[in-house]
């Protein structure tokens, strides 16, 4: 009563069928579940409610505006669904005070009764309005993944794209996955070992936020406060003093030495001592430190400490290798061998391919030292972490897989049976209408895209057959292995010189398995939280084709309107629009994608030796598995997760030194001392404090962007002027001319 519901579950007819706890075969088999997740549903609880299409459709498109205006800025603000889920609470609560609780009919509903005011805000609205916010984002937090071809066609390569043409490619590619997502799910989310260790945090979270607060400072009004301080001190680092967003005070001393520049900058350099007082700064790339559990933080400092601190001085004061000191020592642009920018546009043809000649008069690409290690590490990652999954979670995982074919269920799959499931239909026809319209935009609109028919259906099926194994592995893990510098290699190797379709084949390839696995993730959060599975779908759904059609909006909107939007060379020196994502993703799509792989890892490369971290990668978790057989008894060696340390700097560049530095610095302080010291502290209000953060960076951002920065109002003094590091970005061979730089 008083709901707009899709799908009401079949009436109870007995007390056991809500709550069977008492029965222990039906318990779940993992322990983390058992503590976690509750064992009883209340199926009169409202959820397709008028309080959850107003907060969900604001929600989602507020997330997607938001995270798609800030991803062009230099520190990026990213707004997570936690801060959605922590917001919704006291506004839902507050509609279920204010609204009218009046009935009323609508016209072909019978005598059905409806109301915008069903009685309290329950928690299974607040999950679907959480769920709806965040449906449409790349990994559940940022805009989509297929905005950035749009970004680098109209901004680095300078040539054009229609709207309609985004918009199917955007979309195509946020959807296609969840097609083959809904078939899978009586696999990967219905089985008791599929258990998905991510979502029981979200539900630790949601439990807490639905516990009754009578008393003291209740969360609402602690987000409420860490809001307002947010805001306001944004206005600080955010536009009066925009220095605090990197504090390099090593180039402050040193004002005439490039090495001590290049040491000290926490942009453009190894940031020795670099830190920031922008929560910008400390949550733009990894997301929030306060979320990150210590152990992943520890992981994280050791690998980045071994690739910034050791293997990046050997390589390049060392060894320097592959001529480093010709080029700046940490910087995703492209170089050529004497040293100066690349230029890409000049070896691009008329029909948007490599023009040979060019290429071949304009000279082999380079990288910087730190870019060339990145790519390296890359290498590294992906096949560590297959290889250490194999090892260490393969018998587990073919175990609870067995365990999950026999059918086993839990008393979470037997309570959810009581709601009508989704028919496979709407899944088959789902998956053929979106490669349908897939293939019309390859076809009909080639010259755009460059992609062939064959690469789509080859992306696809790329993609849908590692869903199922990845599937398994995160579900069981917590790790997803991706697919980027797969894909990315392949499309290379086989349809070389064609940029757009390299990365168009990376979207289709890569994006729509995450969105599949990012699918079944939230449908298991959904699972756990009794959500009737018709709403799940049908706000995942929507969800998800708001969100692409907004951020695609937003694109189209920052890229016409704000001039040289991502040009670093004709850019204000201090300008924040310098897209530090995008220029990564465009440099991506000239190595892999114009150039191609052959000319720059292959026989006729300079870094064809890198492949050999291949080879590395696969080997260095064998070997921690033999040590942990031979030393049994040693209970630190398997918490050494090379996946995870080799791959700590996967997000450098765009990330910088500085970002890692105050990163793992903010995320030690909360996740150790106050989590071990202070945990009821940590616990009330950890996750409050880190959705407080953020939403007052943002609003602040924005608020700054439509009162100051298009009325063109700016401030010019030293603490405008950015960290004061000019010659971080110099080269240091013998001969090399560079502007603003000393000539050795």
């Amino acid at each position: 009563m008083g709901t707009f519901e899709v799908d009401s579950p079949m009436p109870p007819t007995n007390d056991k069928e809500i709550a069977l706890e008492e029965d222990d075969d039906e318990l779940s088999p993992i322990e983390q579940v058992r503590l976690t997740v509750s064992n009883t549903d209340d199926p009169t609880l409202p959820v397709w409610t008028f309080r959850m299409w107003v907060l969900g459709l604001l929600s989602c498109a507020l997330l997607s505006f938001l995270n798609q205006f800030f991803s062009y800025r230099t520190e990026p603000v990213i707004i997570t669904q936690i801060t959605v889920q922590i917001a919704s609470l006291p506004i839902g609560q507050f509609m279920a005070t204010a609204l009218p609780r009046t009935k009323f009919s609508l016209p072909g509903f019978g005598s059905r009764q409806f109301s915008l005011n069903p009685g309290p805000f329950n928690i299974k609205e607040h999950v679907l309005i959480t769920i709806f916010a965040s449906a449409g984002c790349a990994f559940g937090n940022g805009p989509a993944y297929a905005v950035y071809i749009l970004d680098i066609i109209k901004a680095f390569y300078h040539r054009n794209i229609t709207f309609v043409a985004a918009w199917l490619l955007i979309i195509t590619t946020q959807v296609l996955g969840y097609g083959w997502a809904g078939i899978l799910r009586k696999y990967v989310v219905e089985p008791a070992h599929m258990w998905w260790p991510s979502t029981l945090v979200q539900i630790s979270l949601f439990r807490a936020l639905h516990d009754k607060e009578d008393r003291g400072m209740t969360r609402g009004k602690f987000f409420f406060i860490v809001f307002i301080c947010s805001f306001c001190w944004y206005a600080v680092p955010g536009y009066l003093f925009p220095t605090l967003t990197s504090i390099s005070w090593v180039c402050w001393i040193f004002k005439n030495s490039v090495t001590a520049q290049q040491i000290g900058s926490g942009m453009q350099g190894l940031g020795l001592g670099a830190f920031a007082l922008d929560w910008a700064a400390v949550s733009s790339f990894l997301f929030s430190p306060l979320i990150s559990p210590f152990f992943a933080i520890v992981n994280v400092f050791f690998g980045y400490f071994m690739i910034i601190y050791l293997v990046m001085p050997i390589a390049y004061w060392g060894f320097d290798m592959y001529g480093a000191s010709k080029f700046p020592i940490f910087s995703s642009q492209l170089y050529s061998t004497n040293g100066q920018q690349y230029n890409i546009t000049g070896i691009v043809n008329n029909n948007f391919e490599l023009d040979i000649p060019s290429y071949n008069q304009e000279g082999q690409v380079h990288l910087s030292m730190f870019f060339a290690i990145t790519y390296g590490f890359g290498f590294a990652t992906v096949a560590a972490t297959l290889s250490h999954v194999a090892f260490f979670y393969g018998p587990e995982i073919y175990q609870r897989y067995r365990q999950a074919y026999k059918g086993k269920v839990d008393i979470h799959t037997r309570l959810m049976r009581r709601y009508p499931d989704i028919p496979q239909w709407w899944f088959y026809l789902l998956l053929v209408l979106c490669l349908a319209v897939a293939l019309v935009l390859c076809i009909a609109m080639e010259s755009q895209v460059q992609m062939p028919w064959w690469g789509l259906l080859f992306g696809s099926a790329l993609a849908f057959s590692f869903t199922l194994p990845i599937s398994i592995i995160s579900a069981t893990t917590n790790q997803t292995p991706g697919l980027n510098i797969i894909t990315e290699y392949l499309m290379g190797i086989i349809y070389p010189g064609r940029p757009i379709a390299n990365v168009c084949f990376k979207v289709y390839g890569y994006m729509s398995m995450a969105q599949a696995v990012s699918f079944l993730n939230d449908f298991k959060l959904g699972h756990y939280m009794k959500i009737p599975p018709r709403s799940m779908f049908l706000v995942q759904f929507l969800g998800t084709m708001i969100a692409g059609t907004i951020n695609v909006a937003v694109a189209w909107w920052l890229l016409d309107s704000i001039p040289n939007i991502c040009n670093v060379d004709v850019l204000p020196p201090n300008s924040p629009w310098t897209c530090p994502s995008d220029r990564v993703f465009f440099d991506a799509s000239v190595i892999w994608g114009l150039v191609g792989p052959k000319r720059i890892f292959g026989s006729e490369g300079v870094y064809g030796a890198l492949n050999w971290f291949f080879l590395a990668g696969a080997l260095g978790p064998i070997l921690v598995w033999l040590l942990h057989k031979t030393f049994p008894k040693q209970s630190w060696i398997p918490l050494i997760n090379l996946p995870v340390i080799l791959g700590a700097t996967a997000m450098m560049p765009p990330a910088t030194a500085m970002n890692y530095n105050v990163w793992i610095v903010v995320g030690t302080i909360f996740n150790f001392f106050i989590f071990r010291y202070r945990k009821q502290w940590w616990k009330r209000y950890n996750y409050v404090l880190s959705a407080g953060l953020d939403a007052g960076v943002a609003f602040m951002g924005v608020l700054i962007y439509f009162t100051l920065t298009m009325e063109n109002k700016s401030i010019n003094w030293w603490g405008t002027e950015g960290e004061h590091c000019p010659l971080a970005a110099c080269p240091t061979a013998k001969g090399i001319v560079v502007d603003g730089c000393p000539v050795y």
